[in-house]
């Protein structure tokens, strides 16, 4: 056990040297000129993804004061959509209501990125094409290969495979720690956050 312990850290060390900075920096370019243009940032995933991006959505809200939402967090309209519509067009249709536009940009949370001829996340695939169509911009922090969303988005950052049996947890993990970089970076980050405000106050003192 302390063997996959050391194992699993190491992979994760090299997975942070592998980064492409200039995808995240590109990101961060990117969803600057969003709030810069007075837009909003829809962030969608599933599973994991959907649970990162009721996270995302609150740091973004919160720390870069970019009006931002996901489609998971109303648990009673997506299920409606699901059980009326379809899993597919679950999440585009939300979307629709929420007059989605070329102001505004999508930020994909997923491991595979989205491929509708292998039927994987197809409800992100329905996403990005509307996004497309709108002309909205597309971001992603994915893993594997990308799927659709690193071939069709404006900024998306790869999260390095190091090990093909922990691509998921690996994957999930990193994508917490470039959002968090992202709501961090100075050309974004509006507010001081909680913890380090304290800590500030206190060494004054």
């Amino acid at each position: 056990m302390t063997d996959f312990v050391e194992m699993y850290l190491g992979q994760s060390a090299d997975i942070v040297r592998q980064f492409d900075h200039k995808a995240i920096e590109a990101m961060v370019d990117g969803i600057a000129a969003v709030k810069g243009r007075g837009g909003r940032l829809f962030i969608i995933g599933s599973g994991g993804g959907a649970g990162h991006a009721s996270h995302a959505v609150n740091d973004f809200r919160k720390i870069v004061g970019l009006e931002c939402y996901t489609p998971t967090d109303n648990v009673s309209e997506l299920t409606a959509r699901v059980n009326d519509d379809g899993w597919d067009t679950s999440y585009s249709n939300w979307l629709k209501v929420s007059r989605f536009n070329k102001l505004d940009g999508l930020l994909v949370f997923s491991v595979g990125g989205g491929n509708l001829e292998k039927s994987v996340s197809a409800n992100l695939v329905r996403c990005i094409q509307l996004a497309k169509d709108v002309g909205a911009a597309v971001f992603g922090i994915v893993g594997r290969d990308g799927g659709y969303t690193k071939q069709v988005a404006d900024a998306c950052v790869l999260v390095p495979v190091v090990d093909n049996n922990l691509v998921t947890p690996h994957t999930e993990g990193f994508q917490a720690v470039i959002w968090h970089l992202i709501v961090s970076h100075p050309r974004l980050k509006a507010m001081q956050t909680k913890w380090e405000s304290v800590a500030g106050a206190t060494a004054k003192a």
